[in-house]
Parts: structure tokens; C-alpha cells; sequence
């Protein structure tokens, strides 16, 4: 460890570390997009094809906050550490899939591990590094998170272009290898000997509700009508499951989603927002690459080319919040103005269409990039620093659970109003489009082109909802800073 890092309190190769299991949990949910088309066609099972995408966040988003739990009773590191070797042996098993069925089961077991990544590793940083400096690395995190979601299908099409697409699943173990050299030989943590159940009862409720909210947003209006017995069967589990986790929740020695967190207004409407976020964010990082391949032209990585504008929108936004904030402890103006600009950014692209530009159809995205940026960042600061220190698992944990369960109902219902507007042409592939006759072309870009328009709407309203919940945010001084704010009214909570 250098003088430098001494003085800082922790070590950065650890950090590094820590950083590189993150990236592998973000990458991996979109890297697989490029490579899908192959992947069908040596496997079969179209049908099954989008299970691929939600076994993973799904799986991701019913265990972050059991491993964020796991992390504050039994120690954040080996919580981490196990949580890569789970993810590692998912990735192995995923690469050699024989069948649809047994990728899709494997992709379950990336996702168990998957939801330790982000959560074990922002609480580590949040018990490592002070307040203000870590409200600077935290805009480090920030960029991990255009670079992984536009990076991914430029990395799964090249790997699948050149080597094969179980290269997409293989390229985690030599990175995930180092990750957890790093977090074993650098991070050094107080050891931890706090005894206490788990709450196995919330769990349960909690993962029931997700996955029934899941298929409701996948199947209603696509594979059983709004009105069926399914929907409303699913709909009702939902409701009753998460109605019953609240006072489980309450009487619970160790809730995994402590309600005292909610006490704090600004803490509730960080999760509201993290939620809304991560639904436009995926809705259109999903759904955007189709529209720029079939209706463009563009190839599976020369689509994700020209989402780069989304991502330095994002990635500006996220670096500027993340140093402002650092600075001035100031923040509640950054989710308001990202709420703004990410409804303004999706309604932008509306005007998209078969004879739409490609450059000017590319560089459209960028705004809606700078939204999404200022909401992320922001409530991610939100949440971390306006937590007590012994409950920053769970309260990373949540903000991660929030957004992934966001941006996987998000893809599911921004999804069906996609593919209710595509009719037939849902099942044709880039490749497949291109050999029709150019009056079969020509149909299934209008197609396309609508699709996108009900995804950029529906985009447009959460947005607005988020940036009518953001006026509620109140500013408070950040935890461990000595002096309270000039705006501050009340005592430094968030």
C-alpha cells in the first residue's frame, strides 16, 4: 500500500477489485443480447428466448438483498468473495450448455451470484472510504454503468463474431479470477461476529412477489390477455405476497429490508426513483439496439456503436453529479433535472422512423443518456450516505434490488407494448429481414419504427413520474460531514 493510500484509508487495488466484480455483473446482463440469434440457432427453443435475459435478473434482483444481509452479519468481504465464485461457476456452466433449457437454468446460478457483486461491493466501499471522498468514487461506479450496459453487446458481438458465443460466458473467469485475487490479498476489513437469524419468512414473500411481478409484466397482453385467469392469479400473489411482507418485515429481528431505512423520506423516494430509472434505462438499452440494427441497418456491434452517445450522456452526468456532490454535499436538484431530462430525451426520439438519418437517429440518444445519469448517480448518493453505517448492506442492497427489479419490469411491459406493435414481424432476425423483398423490408421497419415509439412513450411516463417524485427530495447535510448545510433545515440525515 502507497503513503498516498494509507493516508486515504483504504487500498485502491482492492478497490479495483471491488470495482471489476461490479463491472462482470452489469456486463453480464446485456452482453448476451449480440449473441442470442446464434445462441437460438445452435440451441433451439426461440420461444424460450427472452428467459435467457430475465432467469438472470431475475435471479439477480431476488438475491440482492440476502447477500446485502449476509454481508452485515457475517462479514462484507467473504459475503463478496463467495458471491464471484458462485457467479464464476454459473458463467462455466452457462459456456457449456448443451440445450436452452439447461442455459437458461445456468443463467439462474449467474444471477444468485450476480446479486453479491454490486451490493458486497458498494457496501465494502461504503464502510472503506469517508462520505465525501467516497461521493468521487461513487462517480467512478457511475461510469462502470454506461460503459457495462452499451459496452456488452459490443463485446458479446465481437466474441460471438470471431471466437463463439460461449465466449461470452467464458471471458468472466480470467476477470472475475482477478477480482478476487484483489478483494483476498487488498481489502483489509474490522472483523465481524454479529449473531442473528434470517429472515428465511421475507425472503420467501419477497422473492414470491418479484417473480409474480415478473410474469405479469412478461406474459399480460402478450401471451395471456390483461382479463385471463392467469394475469389476475398472478396479479393477485403479487399483491398478497408483498401486502404480508411489510409486517414481516416489522417484526423481524433482522429484516432484509429494514422499514426503519424507510423512516427517512429522502431514503424512500431514492428507492421510487432508483426503481424508475433503472426501467427507462434498460427499456430503452433493450430495445433501442433493435430499432438501429433492423430498422438502420447496422450490425450487432456497429448498433451498439451507435448507442455511444447514450453512454457518454450518461457517463458525463454521472462523473459531474458524483464531483459536485463530493464538493458541496448539494443534491436535490439532480434528480429533478434528470426526471426532466430523460422525459425529454425519450420524447425526443419519437419523431424516429424507417427514413430517419442514422447519424441523427445516434446522436437523439444523448439526452435521454443525461437523464438517466443525474437520476442514477444521484440516488445512489441518496441512499449510501443516508444510512447508518451498520445497516449499509442492506441499504445498498435495496437501492441495487430497486433498480434491477426497475429495468426487469421495465424490459418485460416496455416489451409487450414492443411486441404487441410488431405483430409478426417480432420473430424475424436483423439477418432474416435483409433477405426479405424490399416491400417485406419496408413493413417490418414500420413495424419496428412503432415498437419503438410505444417504447419511448411509455419511457417518457415513467420519466415524468420520476421527475414529479423528485420535487419531494429535501436537502440534508451528508452523513459525516462536521457542518450542516446553508439550505439544510434540519439535522444531517437523509
Amino acid at each position: 500500500m502507497s503513503a498516498a493510500d494509507g493516508e486515504a484509508g483504504y487500498d485502491r487495488l482492492g478497490v479495483f477489485g471491488l470495482l471489476l466484480g461490479m463491472f462482470l455483473a452489469m456486463l453480464d446482463g446485456t452482453i448476451v443480447g449480440t449473441a442470442l440469434p446464434t445462441i437460438v440457432g445452435d440451441l433451439g427453443g426461440v420461444r424460450e428466448l427472452s428467459w435467457v435475459v430475465t432467469a438472470y435478473l431475475l435471479a439477480t434482483a431476488v438475491t440482492t438483498p440476502l447477500w446485502g444481509k449476509l454481508g452485515d452479519l457475517a462479514g462484507r468481504r467473504g459475503a463478496f468473495m463467495a458471491s464471484v465464485v458462485v457467479f464464476l461457476a454459473g458463467s462455466a456452466l452457462s459456456g457449456m450448455s448443451g440445450s436452452m433449457a439447461e442455459l437458461i437454468a445456468y443463467r439462474a446460478v449467474q444471477g444468485l451470484g450476480a446479486g453479491g457483486l454490486m451490493v458486497g461491493a458498494m457496501a465494502i466501499i461504503g464502510e472503506l472510504v469517508p462520505p465525501r471522498e467516497g461521493a468521487r468514487l461513487q462517480s467512478m461506479i457511475g461510469v462502470i454503468v454506461p460503459v457495462a450496459f452499451v459496452g456488452g453487446p459490443l463485446v458479446g458481438g465481437l466474441l460471438t463474431d470471431h471466437l463463439d458465443w460461449r465466449w461470452t460466458f467464458y471471458v468472466n473467469l480470467p476477470v472475475g479470477g482477478l477480482a478476487l485475487l484483489l478483494v483476498a490479498t487488498r481489502v483489509r476489513l474490522a472483523a465481524r461476529r454479529v449473531r442473528a437469524r434470517v429472515d428465511v419468512a421475507g425472503a420467501a414473500l419477497l422473492t414470491l412477489g418479484i417473480v409474480a411481478l415478473t410474469l405479469l409484466g412478461s406474459w399480460g397482453g402478450v401471451r395471456y390477455g390483461w382479463t385471463s385467469p392467469q394475469i389476475i392469479g398472478l396479479a393477485a400473489v403479487a399483491v398478497a405476497a408483498l401486502a404480508v411482507f411489510v409486517p414481516v418485515e416489522r417484526r423481524a429481528a433482522e429484516p432484509i429490508l429494514p422499514p426503519r431505512l424507510f423512516a427517512s423520506r429522502n431514503f424512500a423516494l431514492a428507492q421510487v426513483l432508483s426503481f424508475l430509472a433503472g426501467a427507462v434505462m434498460l427499456g430503452l438499452m433493450t430495445y433501442l439496439p433493435q430499432y438501429m440494427q433492423v430498422v438502420r441497418g447496422a450490425s450487432p456491434v456497429g448498433g451498439g456503436m451507435l448507442l455511444l452517445p447514450l453512454m457518454f450522456g450518461m457517463l458525463a452526468a454521472q462523473l459531474g453529479t458524483g464531483r459536485i456532490v463530493g464538493r458541496t454535499g448539494r443534491y436535490r436538484w439532480f434528480p429533478v433535472l434528470g426526471g426532466a431530462l430523460a422525459a425529454a430525451g425519450s420524447l425526443v426520439l419519437l419523431p424516429l422512423g424507417t427514413h430517419t438519418p442514422t447519424a441523427a437517429a445516434s446522436a437523439l440518444t444523448g439526452l435521454v443518456g443525461v437523464g438517466i445519469g443525474l437520476l442514477t448517480q444521484s440516488t445512489m448518493l441518496i441512499t449510501m450516505y443516508g444510512a447508518d453505517p451498520r445497516d449499509m448492506g442492506a441499504a445498498s442492497g435495496t437501492v441495487n434490488l430497486t433498480r434491477t427489479l426497475g429495468g426487469s419490469l421495465g424490459v418485460a411491459m416496455l416489451g409487450a407494448v414492443y411486441t404487441a406493435r410488431l405483430d409478426a414481424p417480432v420473430n424475424l432476425t436483423p439477418a432474416q429481414v435483409r433477405a426479405l423483398p424490399e416491400a417485406g423490408r419496408e413493413a417490418v421497419r414500420d413495424a419496428v419504427s412503432a415498437g419503438l415509439h410505444g417504447v419511448v412513450t411509455g419511457s417518457a411516463a415513467l420519466a415524468l413520474v420520476a421527475f414529479a417524485a423528485a420535487w419531494f427530495v429535501r436537502q440534508r447535510a451528508l452523513r459525516g460531514t462536521a457542518e450542516p448545510l446553508p439550505d439544510a433545515a434540519e439535522p444531517a440525515r437523509l
